[in-house]
């Protein structure tokens, strides 16, 4: 199947995990992928964030899927260094279709957690939207915005005032707020046919959640468990899981979807 040819995706945080998932997947029905990921360490993430080798992984993987693509390290966080990667991919591949605003991180226990978790998952998300839709709205062919938002954008997973730590208001709070952006643009948007929805996971099995420091959390704090159970009794659910969803809302079988958030939970948000 090939619903992607001759599309160009924009993907945040592809070095691993979500994002490198995605940009597989489209690839392998007929994308090319422009993606960056900061391939460092943010001081208040305590487990080890990307690296360059994961990127480069992710550049061989889309090669083999069959796509073309770029891939840079540029902080989401420095709306500057996305425009340029951005850039380069017009540069490259002439256009944009799908923009995929995936980045993310997982802090802590600390006062800069707040600001870091709010930093990469709502002013990032702004920050790799905003370099794309002045392409969108020129080259006048519509398009695909998703935003990686979470069941903790459409619910609370913080059952007692110890597990309101910082980084977890902060991806709460971020996570939240992606979904008013996701609103405002399907409706700001909706005359150039450029869709925009979130996708709302329950745990992924990533780096981001699979790390020693959350187990140590989860050990410390087995109450939490409880937020965290998916009725459908699986776990984690896979990075593909989520690219399922999102191939879907790329594709022209969902072009009249916009402005809703897509739950991928395994019915944690019935609970």
């Amino acid at each position: 199947m090939n619903r992607f040819e001759g599309k160009v995706a924009f993907i945040s945080g592809g070095a691993r995990g979500q994002g490198r998932s995605h940009a597989v997947r489209l690839a392998s029905e007929g994308a090319d992928i422009v993606t960056f990921d900061i391939c460092a360490q943010v001081d208040s993430v305590l487990y080890p964030m990307s690296t360059s080798e994961d990127l480069a992984e992710t550049e061989r993987l889309v090669k083999s899927a069959g796509g073309r693509i770029i891939a840079r390290e540029a902080d989401v966080r420095d709306r500057s260094a996305v425009a340029k990667v951005f850039s380069e991919g017009i540069a490259e591949f002439g256009h944009v279709d799908i923009v995929i605003a995936n980045a993310g991180i997982m802090p802590l226990d600390s006062p800069q957690a707040f600001y870091d978790a709010v930093d990469v998952m709502l002013t990032g998300v702004w920050h790799t939207v905003e370099a794309a839709v002045p392409h969108l709205i020129e080259r006048g062919k519509g398009g695909t915005i998703v935003i990686t938002s979470s069941t903790a954008g459409l619910k609370a997973l913080t059952p007692t005032r110890d597990h309101a730590m910082p980084g977890g208001l902060g991806y709460h709070a971020a996570k939240h707020g992606v979904i008013g952006l996701m609103r405002c643009y399907a409706q700001s948007l909706a005359e150039h046919r450029i869709r925009c929805v979130t996708v709302n996971p329950t745990g992924v099995n990533t780096p981001m959640v699979v790390n020693s420091v959350f187990e140590e959390l989860v050990a410390q704090h087995p109450e939490i468990v409880g937020s965290y159970t998916n009725p459908m009794g699986v776990e984690l659910i896979e990075p593909s899981d989520v690219s399922d969803a999102i191939a879907f809302l790329c594709s022209d079988e969902a072009k009249w979807i916009t402005g809703i958030s897509v739950p991928v939970d395994a019915g944690i948000c019935n609970k």
